[in-house]
C-alpha cells in the first residue's frame, strides 16, 4: 500500500519517478503525484486520483523538467481519495513531502502548527509532516537536520521523502515502520518503497532500517541512526531484472502468476529436497538443526492468503511430525495474552515480508519463550527475513497481482519442507518421508496437468458472472483450501463468497443453499471422502448446483445439479497444492468475465504495511 520513489541526477527525473510509480501500482493505490525541483529553485506538482496513467497524461501536457524530486501512490486512510489530498504535499511551496504508513499523533500536531499560523490545505496527516519540517528548517537551514528534529516528535509508522527549495541537491528520507530502499547508479541515486520501482535504472540496493535517515545527493549517500552516527551499510545487487515484473505474452499479472506456478514450485524445490536424501536442516540458517532438534511445538503467524498456508501445515505438522501447531492472524495474536507451549518455534508467513502486523508479531514474540524465529518469505531482503533467526525463501519470483497465487502455493511447498525436516528429526519413519519427498518433486508436473483445465474453468465461469453468492466447501486439510478459494473469488470478482467445512453444513450454512447458491467444493479421495460425499447430496436435495473438484476414483458422476471437474491425481499429502490452482483459474475468469480490475481490484492493497 502507498509507493515512494524519488530521485537525485544528473538528466531530468520525470520519466524515471513516473516509471518507478508503474512498477509499484501492485502495492494499491487510489491516486498519483509528482513533484520535480527545477534549475530555477521552484518545485513544480501534478498530483491526480485515478491510475498512473493520468499522472503520466498530465506530465505530458505540461512536462516537469528537473534533476531531483519524489513521487508517490496514495491509499486513502487520513482524508478522502481526491486531488487535494493526494501527494507530494507542500508546506508553503518551500518543502514537498512524500509519505506512507499513518502519523498517529497528527490531530495535536496540526492544532498547534494551526496556532502558529500554517495554513492546511489537505485531510491528511501527512501535511503535518510538511511544515513541521518546514518549521525546523526555518530554525536550522539545514533539510537533514530538519527532518531529524521533525521526526522525533512524529509517532506512528511512516517511511518520508522530502525535497526542499532552500536546500536544492538532496532528497531526505527516512524509515519508521514501511520499508524503505535506496538504489546506487553512477551519478545519479534514488530511493523507493521497493527494489522493483528502480530496477530501470539500478541493480544495485541498500536497505534502510527502521530509525534511518537518508541523504540522497547526486555524488553520495549517507546514511544515519536514530542518534545521527553515520551508518556503513553494505550495497547488494539484485537479481532481478527490469524485466521480471513484464506480463508478457498474458493479458493480466495475475494469470501470467499463475501459470508461473510449476516454474515457482520446481525453483522453491531446486537444490533442496533429493528423493534419496533426507533434507539438510542447514537450508533454514546454521543453527537450524539444533532449534529443529528441540522443536516441540509450533505457533503460526500470519495475514489473508499466507494464514490459509498456516491452515494447512497444522494438518501436516501434526500428522506428521507428532507435535502440536496453533495458527493465528497475525493481527489477533500482538493484541492478546496466549499461553506459549514449551519448546515452541515461531513460524510467520508473508511474500512481501513487510506486513505490518506480522512483523509487529514477530517483535511481541521476543518478549515469549519462543526458542527461534523461523519467517517463510519471498523477498530476501524484507524486514521479515531480517528479523528472524532461520529463513525459508520462496523463490517465487516477483507476484505483482495483488490476489496472491503462486506465493500461496511455493509457500506451502516451503512448509512441507519445514514439517519434513521437523519429522525427521522426531524419528518419523523414513520410507513415509521418503514417498513425500519423491510427491513434492513431481508436483511442478502435476501442477502443469491442472492447468491444462483452464478452457474448461473459464467455460463454467461463465455460470458465476450474475451470481452474487457462492459457497465453498472442504475438509480436513481442504477447509483451508476452500477458504482460499473464497478468498480469490471475493477479492477479484467481488462476488461475495463463503468457505465452511462441508460437516458444518447442517449447522447454518445449508439455509444459504437454493438454486442461485453455486457450492464449490473440493473433493480429494482420500479418508474423509464418503464424509463429503454425504455433505454433497444435501445441498443436491436442496436444489444447490455443485462444482465439485474431484480426483479420479472418487466415484463422484455427473447430473442435475452436479457438475464434476477431475483434477490430476499422484500429488499425495500435497494435493492440497494442486486443488488451489482450478480455484485461482475459477476467480481469473469470472472476475475478466465480470470486468474488474484483476490485477489492482477495489480498495485492497498487495502489501499491507500499516495496520
Amino acid at each position: 500500500m502507498c509507493g515512494i520513489v524519488g530521485g537525485v541526477a544528473e538528466r531530468n527525473v520525470q520519466d524515471i519517478l513516473l516509471e518507478g510509480l508503474r512498477r509499484l501500482e501492485y502495492r494499491g493505490y487510489d491516486s498519483a503525484g509528482i513533484a520535480v525541483l527545477d534549475d530555477h529553485g521552484v518545485i513544480h506538482r501534478h498530483r491526480r486520483v485515478g491510475k498512473v496513467v493520468e499522472l503520466s497524461n498530465a506530465a505530458i501536457q505540461s512536462p516537469l523538467v528537473g534533476r531531483i524530486g519524489i513521487a508517490h501512490t496514495r491509499w486513502a486512510t487520513h482524508g478522502s481519495p481526491t486531488q487535494g489530498n493526494a501527494h507530494p504535499h507542500f508546506s508553503t511551496r518551500r518543502i514537498a513531502i512524500v509519505h506512507n504508513g499513518i502519523i498517529e499523533n497528527h490531530a495535536p500536531l496540526r492544532e498547534e502548527l494551526i496556532r502558529q499560523g500554517y495554513a492546511f490545505e489537505s485531510d491528511t496527516d501527512t501535511e503535518v509532516a510538511a511544515h513541521l519540517i518546514a518549521r525546523h528548517l526555518d530554525h536550522t537551514g539545514d533539510l537533514l537536520k530538519a527532518v531529524q528534529q521533525a521526526t522525533a516528535e512524529l509517532e506512528g509508522a511512516y517511511a518520508l521523502a522530502v525535497i526542499a527549495q532552500d536546500d536544492p541537491d538532496r532528497v531526505i528520507a527516512c524509515r519508521n515502520g514501511p520499508p524503505l530502499v535506496v538504489g546506487y547508479g553512477i551519478g545519479e541515486h534514488f530511493i523507493a518503497s521497493d527494489v522493483q520501482a528502480l530496477l530501470p535504472v539500478t541493480q544495485r540496493f541498500a536497505f534502510i532500517e527502521n530509525g534511518e535517515i537518508v541523504d540522497v545527493r547526486r555524488d553520495r549517500v549517507t546514511i544515519y541512526d536514530r542518534g545521527g552516527e553515520i551508518v556503513e551499510r553494505e550495497i547488494k545487487t539484485s537479481a532481478l531484472s527490469a524485466g521480471a515484473v513484464d506480463r508478457g505474452a498474458y493479458r493480466h499479472f495475475m494469470q501470467k502468476e499463475i501459470f508461473e506456478q510449476p516454474y515457482a514450485v520446481s525453483e522453491t524445490l531446486e537444490g533442496r529436497v533429493v528423493a534419496d536424501r533426507p533434507l539438510a536442516a542447514e537450508i533454514l540458517g546454521s543453527d537450524a538443526a539444533a532449534v529443529l532438534a528441540s522443536t516441540r511445538a509450533v505457533q503460526i503467524v500470519a495475514c489473508g492468503t499466507s494464514y490459509h498456508a498456516g491452515l494447512i501445515a497444522r494438518y501436516w505438522l501434526e500428522e506428521l511430525a507428532g507435535i502440536p501447531c496453533q495458527v493465528e492472524v497475525a493481527s489477533e495474536y500482538r493484541y492478546r495474552h496466549h499461553v506459549v507451549l514449551p519448546d515452541s518455534l515461531f513460524l510467520t508467513l508473508s511474500q512481501s515480508g513487510e506486513t505490518a502486523d506480522t512483523l509487529a508479531a514477530v517483535q511481541a514474540s521476543r518478549e515469549d519463550a519462543y526458542i527461534a524465529r523461523l519467517a517463510i518469505c519471498n523477498v530476501p531482503e524484507s524486514s521479515l527475513v531480517r528479523e528472524s533467526e532461520l529463513v525459508l525463501l520462496t523463490h517465487a519470483g516477483p507476484e505483482i497481482g495483488v490476489a496472491s497465487t503462486k506465493a500461496f502455493t511455493t509457500q506451502l511447498v516451503a512448509l512441507m519442507q519445514v514439517v519434513l525436516l521437523v519429522a525427521q528429526k522426531r524419528g518419523a519413519d523414513e520410507s513415509v518421508l521418503k514417498n513425500l519427498r519423491g510427491e513434492l518433486l513431481h508436483l511442478p508436473q502435476i501442477i502443469e496437468r491442472a492447468l491444462e483445465l483452464d478452457p474448461l474453468i473459464e467455460r463454467l465461469a461463465e455460470r458465476f458472472v450474475d451470481r452474487g453468492h457462492a459457497l465453498f466447501l472442504g475438509r480436513g486439510a481442504y477447509y483451508p483450501v476452500a477458504m482460499e478459494g473464497a478468498l480469490k473469488l471475493k477479492e477479484i470478482s467481488y462476488i461475495h463468497a463463503e468457505a465452511y467445512p462441508a460437516g458444518e453444513l447442517k449447522h447454518g450454512p445449508l439455509a444459504l443453499v437454493d438454486a442461485d447458491m453455486p457450492v464449490i467444493a473440493v473433493a480429494p479421495n482420500n479418508a474423509m471422502l464418503e464424509k463429503l460425499k454425504s455433505n454433497l447430496e444435501e445441498v443436491r436435495a436442496r436444489g444447490g448446483e455443485l462444482f465439485v473438484f474431484a480426483e479420479p476414483g472418487a466415484g463422484l458422476c455427473e447430473g442435475p445439479g452436479m457438475n464434476i471437474i477431475e483434477m490430476p491425481s499422484g500429488a499425495g499429502m500435497s494435493a492440497p497444492v494442486v486443488f488451489t490452482v482450478p480455484l485461482q483459474l475459477l476467480a481469473y475468469h469470472t472476475a475478466v468475465l465480470k470486468g474488474t480490475d484483476v490485477d489492482q481490484p477495489r480498495n485492497l492493497a498487495k502489501s499491507v504495511t500499516v495496520e
